[in-house]
């Protein structure tokens, strides 16, 4: 495969978004305002009225370029969207570049990128450097293979999170109906509140619960594994930092911890971060294996309950209730006791058969999900050996 010489800005063009002060963004207004936190996982976004010249805008399929604390490529998809000054436009020329092989490239790019950054409190890559850069790049036509290959990785990555996402939401809304909203099915297999299931306020919870139930706490279900070895022994290894945004799963990269030891951890146990970002990473195990003590380890005492226990702690309720208790001003982190006494609400006759219900419904979408996430981590590593040998011309697309 023949490769020929470019600058980076010969063939592609940079374009600056607009720099904002803090009162300029707004909670509200016609346009979003897109930051480099709002494409790597942030969900708070600011608004602008403003009206401003088209370049300023990011439009759907535009390939843009984040610059500085968090760097690399990003294909936007929404509406018109304006775009923050530490995120470019990047608009190819496509004489010379296919956009999608842009992307790619762009992304293999970015370790050699960061050895031109720039600044001590923020470290940024700067815009002269970027369109200097010196690239080898194939043909528009081997471009297109390439990009076509590493698309139908990716495209087949995207539809296992989706799925992973409607069958994650089917079974916490199942949850929900029969846990948080009491529409359990009664004696008859009808929804308890809905069909007029008596209720009674609970001063525990400071709420309304079916009669006959009764508040218990976690302790009652579940405990902390303690057991540990030394990190030279460990496998299947989880740390905070490597366990998977989905919440299933183990990343590719092996950290390592702090300490020399690590906890161990078995098949349906369930893992939690107990650091950043605040217990809202948590992980079923479909394996046996070890995690780092940043790592709350948290093991059923009865095996059929484990997958209740795991949708119990997966909830909203949970996360705010241990970062009520957190300790620690700098780094907060889950207070053990108060974990244990996190009140669960259950019926005081036949529990375990409404759990083997709901866990009948609800473990064979977690298998899907688990056997997605293999699927994902496989084809993900796949995708992340191929992009440099194919960049570097090394292995050729027929």
């Amino acid at each position: 495969m023949e490769l020929t010489k470019y600058k980076l800005g010969d063939v592609c063009t940079f374009i600056n978004g607009r720099a904002y002060s803090q009162p300029e963004l707004l909670d509200s207004g016609k346009y979003k305002v897109l930051r480099v936190g709002n494409i790597f996982d942030g969900n708070h976004w600011y608004y602008s009225d403003m009206e401003l010249e088209e370049d300023k805008y990011c439009n759907e399929g535009d390939l843009l370029y984040s610059w500085a604390c968090t760097f690399g490529p990003y294909i936007w998809h929404g509406p018109k969207t304006i775009f923050h000054y530490h995120i470019w436009k990047v608009k190819p020329n496509d004489s010379l570049v296919d956009k999608s092989f842009l992307y790619y490239f762009l992304n293999h790019q970015t370790k050699g990128f960061m050895g031109s950054t720039h600044g001590s409190t923020m470290i940024h890559i700067t815009k002269e450097n970027m369109e200097n850069f010196e690239v080898l790049l194939p043909s528009l036509k081997d471009q297109k293979k390439i990009a076509f290959v590493l698309s139908a990785l990716d495209d087949k990555i995207a539809l296992n999170k989706k799925m992973n996402q409607k069958l994650e939401a089917m079974a916490k809304r199942l949850y929900d109906y029969w846990f948080v909203q009491y529409d359990f099915p009664d004696k008859n297999g009808r929804p308890y509140k809905t069909t007029g299931g008596k209720m009674e306020y609970n001063p525990t919870l400071k709420r309304e619960i079916p009669v006959g139930w009764e508040v218990s706490t976690l302790a009652n279900f579940a405990e902390y594994v303690k057991t540990t070895t030394k990190f030279d022994n460990a496998f299947n290894y989880v740390s905070t930092d490597n366990m998977l945004a989905e919440k299933q799963g183990l990343s590719g990269e092996i950290l390592k911890p702090a300490s020399g030891n690590v906890l161990c951890y078995e098949k349906n146990d369930i893992l939690i971060s107990n650091i950043r970002p605040y217990f809202k990473k948590i992980w079923y195990a479909d394996q046996s294996g070890t995690c780092s003590t940043d790592v709350l380890c948290i093991r059923s005492l009865n095996s059929d309950n484990s997958y209740f226990v795991y949708k119990t702690l997966w909830q909203d309720d949970f996360f705010d209730y241990v970062m009520q208790g957190a300790k620690g001003s700098k780094m907060p982190r889950g207070d053990k006791t108060r974990i244990m006494n996190y009140p669960i609400c259950i019926a005081k006759e036949n529990f375990d058969e409404l759990i083997k219900k709901i866990s009948a419904l609800t473990i064979p979408m977690q298998a899907i999900i688990q056997k997605n996430t293999k699927e994902i981590s496989r084809l993900t590593k796949l995708r992340d050996k191929l992009l440099p040998l194919l960049m570097n011309g090394q292995v050729a697309v027929a």
